[in-house]
């Protein structure tokens, strides 16, 4: 058994994906899915980052891209428009303007940095011999609790991404994560399953199992991603993401539409 729906994909719009809309559409009908999101990275913030999220002005070509491709699918499958925004401290009166201005099936909050360091950046990653790998880790929970706490996300990304490379804490993070899956339930966001950490250089889904069992346990509910940045990526490991998702106790997963869960599926 396989998710009915891919709910992370991103555009050419970002700077590093590959390939239209319509194709990761089609390769989303190919593999029986039906319903997918795409996600895009919203526009940065706190400065431009080109070739890693949209600029500002191109937040109404992309929602005219989903529109095209939702009609051109329409009967053949469901099209959602998501975002994917990165939650900095400081800044969010901006990130709420940005969210606000279009409307939005689903958004998507995701950790990408710690202060100034794009943590899980290939280009920095020679920097976490700077950093106290523990530190790093609990910063990281941190940001994720505070991210869930705004009430501007509906999903939480890869919610172990800090392990993108490798690098273990050496001290027990149990008690951060039981927190951060608190916090996760009181807010109501859901934490998706992303399947691209088997195609990064941790070799394993985000997030890990023990994490996964602590947010089920929590009562925080479950989507599926594949963070596709290609067309061929659309669905990729969702017969082992279900497993995952069983081993951790997970009964269903949730769909959303017009920023709220609007199906249950049985796993």
């Amino acid at each position: 058994m396989k998710p009915n729906c891919d709910y992370h994909m991103h555009t050419p719009l970002c700077g590093h994906a590959e390939g239209a809309p319509q194709e990761y559409a089609a390769k989303a009908v190919a593999c029986g899915l039906e319903e997918i999101g795409f996600s895009d990275h919203a526009p940065f913030v706190v400065k431009p980052l080109p070739g890693i999220t949209m600029k500002p002005e191109e937040l109404p070509v992309y929602h005219k891209m989903i529109e095209d491709v939702r009609a051109r699918f329409k009967g053949r499958l469901e099209i959602r428009i998501g975002i994917e925004a990165d939650f900095i401290p400081g800044f969010e009166a901006k990130t709420k303007a940005m969210l606000d201005a279009y409307p939005y099936d689903y958004v998507i909050g995701s950790v990408h940095f710690i202060k100034d360091w794009g943590f899980d950046d290939p280009a920095q990653r020679e920097k976490w011999s700077e950093h106290n790998v523990n530190a790093v880790y609990r910063d990281y929970f941190e940001l994720l609790r505070a991210s869930a706490r705004t009430d501007f996300f509906n999903i939480i990304a890869h919610p172990d991404l800090v392990k993108k490379f490798g690098h273990r804490p050496t001290q027990d993070m149990t008690k951060d994560i039981e927190q951060t899956a608190k916090v996760f339930q009181e807010t109501g966001v859901a934490v998706e399953i992303n399947t691209s950490g088997r195609r990064k250089t941790v070799g394993e889904m985000y997030p890990a199992l023990r994490d996964l069992t602590i947010y089920c346990k929590a009562g925080v509910p479950l989507t599926f991603g594949s963070d596709a940045h290609k067309p061929e990526e659309v669905g990729c490991d969702f017969d082992k993401a279900v497993d995952l998702a069983k081993k951790a106790g997970y009964k269903e997963y949730v769909m959303f539409k017009e920023r709220k869960i609007y199906r249950r599926i049985s796993l």
